[in-house]
């Protein structure tokens, strides 16, 4: 059962990534031209990036006015104890934006005390929203949502992540060398919120990233455990203390292979990562 006040949150948020997802799906051809960086040269921003963060906090203080936003491009964010803060990442999976590759979102949460109460990720290309409230379960445009029943990890399928930064990617890498033998697959798309959301579609068994932000994980996460996974977020983000997996890992997996999973990774070397 939803918590009071979180199907009006979870339609902020899809109302909200809707817009904002038009509006980066009719910006991209000249965004593209408009290009920077920031924590390296291969972490880019396009003006597209920018412009949708800006409609994202516009319609915000429009629907929830005074409620503070924690944007991946403008930060912000600072939410007194027991209020709402909204999370927003306008364009998760830049560099796919960026080179044409439709496999980017808009993603959108609505956050108390670090808790995700309701989000929604968009998938601009195909209009596709990915939908949870906490307690009331997460849907796709209406179908509900359900994890897979894989309990096997050699017959799972895993998606994961690298940093921009080239020194901790090559040990990213070394970790997936080890993962790989073990499972089905690994996956590579280049966007958490939607890798998160494809584990709660059931297109994928788990996914172990480390690195992530808030904004990337904030309405994915809950998608994917309101559809039955198994969630670990960074250290801090929940409450919890390290675990062998390294303190800014995030892992979602599909409970019958996710105990498995993590001793596989912690086996890995995902502490040293």
């Amino acid at each position: 059962m939803a918590a009071e006040g979180t199907d009006e949150l979870r339609g902020v948020a899809v109302a909200v990534a809707r817009a904002v997802g038009e509006l980066a799906q009719d910006m991209r051809s000249a965004a593209v031209t408009q290009t920077g960086t920031k924590s390296s040269a291969t972490d880019v921003v396009t003006a597209a990036d920018t412009e949708a963060e800006r409609l994202a906090r516009d319609l915000l203080a429009r629907h929830r006015p005074g409620e503070p936003v924690l944007g991946e491009e403008e930060g912000g964010g600072d939410a007194p104890p027991g209020t709402v803060c909204w999370v927003v990442d306008p364009i998760d999976g830049t560099v796919n934006y960026l080179y044409g590759l439709p496999w980017y979102a808009v993603s959108v949460a609505a956050q108390r005390d670090g808790v995700s109460l309701a989000g929604a990720v968009v998938h601009p290309p195909s209009g596709r929203c990915w939908s949870a409230a906490l307690g009331a379960g997460a849907d796709c445009d209406g179908t509900p949502l359900r994890v897979t029943a894989v309990t096997r990890l050699d017959q799972a399928l895993v998606a994961t992540g690298f940093s921009y930064r080239a020194e901790r990617r090559a040990r990213q890498a070394a970790m997936v060398a080890e993962l790989l033998p073990r499972v089905r697959d690994v996956r590579r798309a280049g966007a958490a919120a939607l890798d998160l959301c494809s584990v709660a579609s059931g297109w994928l068994d788990g996914y172990a990233e480390h690195g992530l932000h808030r904004w990337d994980w904030a309405a994915g996460a809950l998608v994917a455990a309101e559809a039955g996974a198994v969630v670990r977020l960074p250290v801090g983000a929940d409450g919890g203390t390290d675990d062998g997996l390294g303190a800014d890992a995030v892992l979602v997996a599909a409970p019958g292979i996710a105990d498995d999973l993590a001793a596989v990774l912690r086996a890995c070397g995902a502490a040293g990562v």
